[in-house]
């Protein structure tokens, strides 16, 4: 049997909980609501992070533009998806929500600006 400790980020009190992990079989101690106990048991077997970054702009007031996937992605990829969005250069004008990566590393996840960055005059 597995044990984890885990600090609940699926809404603002941030529960303490307990995972106990047995083959398929995973309980889940310490959680005040059903969010605790979802975030618990896919943090144990398919963890998932949003990635933030940020990326070159060509011919804009700001040189970089703040971006994020627009769903969380499964963490054994963030390293590649990381890769890909730091090679990336999109050309200003920029408005926020624009898709900047579609379908990173085939997740069905988008990037997305997250800021506008205004075309040099």
């Amino acid at each position: 049997m597995e044990r984890f400790e885990l600090t609940c980020i699926g809404c603002p009190l941030g529960c303490l909980l307990t995972v106990e992990k047995n083959g398929e079989e995973i309980k889940v101690k310490g959680n005040t609501c059903l969010n605790g106990e979802r975030y618990a048991k896919e943090e144990v077997t398919a963890p998932k992070r949003i990635l933030t970054q940020s990326v070159k702009v060509r011919d804009g007031v700001d040189k970089m533009c703040s971006v994020k996937t627009s769903a969380p992605i499964p963490k054994d990829m963030i390293i590649k998806a990381s890769e890909i969005i730091r090679e990336k250069t999109v050309d200003a004008p920029i408005e926020i929500g624009k898709i900047i990566i579609s379908n990173i590393c085939d997740t069905g996840v988008d990037v997305i600006a997250t800021r506008e960055v205004r075309k040099k005059a």
